[in-house]
């Protein structure tokens, strides 16, 4: 704002003041008279309209009162109907539940009526089995009564106590079942044999005649000549030095009796044997014989049987046409070179065997090489069956399976003697071909001691049976004739006997190959004219 200068104000007089605030307070008297007017004209006009504003209003209320009591006098309306329907509804579902209500009455009334004929009815078919089971009783009383009155009177007659007559019952009805299993034994026995004899004795004869093999046996004892009685004493030395020596560093027995010019060497083992042998063949013809040299003779013999075990297994390998063997098995089948099983070179049976499985199992469509294998490995056990606990196939069964091999390899040697159960063909295969071999004419010996033995024990097997008059071991005990009583063993009986026998024999004896039991019945009528 402009500051005004001082030299104004005091220069305008007194007068003008005067004027110009008259003028002010007029037009400020003014402005406010016509302010005043102007607000009441305001104010009039803003009564109007809100008196007319509050007359709109009301006319509004009471149009919306109007439609909102027709508005509630339709939903009345509505409801009312809706109530009646639904109440109609409800009074419908009231009737059929009560009309289902009334049948339902009815039924069970009903049933009740049935329900209470048929406790009647049951109460009269009660007390007519209670009065049956008295009659039933009573009767049952008679009935005993009567039997042990006749029981009696039956045994006053023959003369025969009650056990005495149930003994002679049984004894016939035993001898009714055994002549009806007879009967059956020898018709599935006949039945079996015609489907079965011509195919098997193509194939084994097949086989027989397709592979000949010469056999080889030696004896589990081995005599060493001595060139003189001097070199006799030289070998058994001061005080048996020199025998005790070589039994020690060998394992084997040595047997000097008074025989003239012979040493014996005994033992099971036919490497031990061989090793012995030898070993006593090289003292013999060096000359020099003392403890020490001993030691070194038996040991160079050693690694040369070893040498020869390992070429006997590889040439085998070779010879039955198997790759992949494992070298311990190649050198277990090399020992049983040296083995013999009733005289019969057990490697040589090996090959035999594998042969012939080849032969019958192409003849049945099989895998010949399989079989082949099968039946070359199956005696492997007897390789180390002298080291270990338990029976040769297993003990082959395990060593087969620490080497590598797989069913039905496995199977096969383990099963070949009906140790396990066969798992495949190839098994019964090794078992008829391991007994064709060994019971071909000329394959196994045993002692005469033992011969004689097995003769004795077949022969009093037959004779055990009921019926059995005479038994006699023919054919060097490859079959056994027996003859029965005719007038108490019939025909059927006589097939019955064989199979009893038979079974006997194969679960009591050890032998070579298999036996034949003939049972023989005849009936002769004699007379005399006179």
């Amino acid at each position: 704002m402009a500051h005004v200068p001082l030299t104004l104000g005091l220069e305008i007089g007194g007068g003008t003041v005067v004027a110009l605030i008259v003028g002010l307070a007029i037009g400020a008297g003014a402005v406010f008279a016509a302010m005043r007017l102007l607000g009441v004209q305001a104010l009039n006009k803003s009564k109007a309209e809100a008196t007319r504003l509050i007359d709109q209003a009301k006319s509004e209320a009471t149009t919306v009162v109007e439609r909102a009591g027709i508005d509630a006098e339709k939903a009345v309306i509505e409801r009312s109907r809706k109530f009646e329907a639904e109440s109609e509804q409800t009074r419908t579902e009231l009737r059929e539940q009560e009309k289902r209500l009334t049948k339902r009455e009815d039924l069970l009334d009903r049933k009740l009526d049935t329900l209470a004929v048929k406790e009647e009815q049951l109460a009269k078919a009660s007390e007519a089995v209670r009065a049956r089971e008295e009659k039933a009783d009573a009767r049952a009383r008679e009935l005993d009564e009567a039997l042990e009155k006749q029981s009696k009177e039956l045994q006053r007659i023959s003369g025969m106590s009650a056990d005495e007559a149930r003994d002679m019952l049984l004894e016939r009805i035993e001898g009714d079942v055994r002549h009806d299993a007879a009967v059956r034994v020898r018709r599935i026995i006949e039945e079996s044999e015609l489907q079965a004899r011509e195919k098997a004795a193509e194939i084994t004869l097949m086989a027989i005649q397709r592979y000949a093999a010469e056999h080889t046996s030696e004896s589990t004892v081995r005599a060493v000549p001595i060139p003189s009685d001097d070199m006799k004493g030289r070998i058994i030395g001061r005080e048996g030095r020199n025998i005790r020596a070589i039994e020690r560093a060998t394992g084997v027995d040595i047997i000097v009796d008074d025989t003239p010019g012979v040493i014996v060497v005994s033992c099971f083992d036919k490497i031990r044997q061989t090793v012995a042998a030898e070993s006593l063949q090289k003292l013999v013809a060096d000359g020099r014989v003392h403890p020490s040299r001993i030691e070194e003779i038996v040991a160079q013999v050693r690694s040369e049987v070893n040498d020869r075990i390992l070429k006997a297994g590889k040439d085998s390998a070779l010879e039955v046409k198997l790759r992949g063997l494992h070298p311990k098995i190649v050198e277990a089948m090399g020992k049983l070179h040296f083995r013999v099983s009733f005289g019969q070179n057990v490697l040589r049976h090996s090959i035999e065997v594998g042969f012939l499985c080849q032969l019958i199992a192409e003849q049945l469509g099989l895998d010949g090489q399989i079989a082949r294998r099968c039946g070359f490995l199956h005696d492997i056990g007897k390789a180390m069956d002298h080291e270990m606990e338990g029976g040769h196939p297993k003990i082959g069964m395990d060593f087969a399976r620490q080497h590598g091999e797989k069913d039905p390899i496995l199977n096969a040697i383990g099963g070949h003697h009906a140790d396990i159960p066969s798992t495949s063909f190839y098994t019964p295969i090794v078992m008829a071909a391991d007994a064709i071999s060994s019971a071909r004419p000329g394959a196994r010996r045993e002692s005469l001691e033992k011969y004689v033995q097995r003769l004795e024990q077949l022969q009093g097997i037959a004779l055990e049976h009921k019926g059995v008059e005479e038994a006699h071991a023919i054919q060097a005990g490859r079959e056994v004739r027996v003859m029965v009583d005719a007038r108490s063993v019939s025909d059927d009986e006589a097939l019955y006997i064989a199979k009893q026998i038979a079974d006997r024999v194969s679960e009591e004896m050890t032998f070579p190959g298999e036996i034949r039991v003939t049972v023989l019945r005849e009936t002769r009528a004699v007379e005399y004219a006179r």
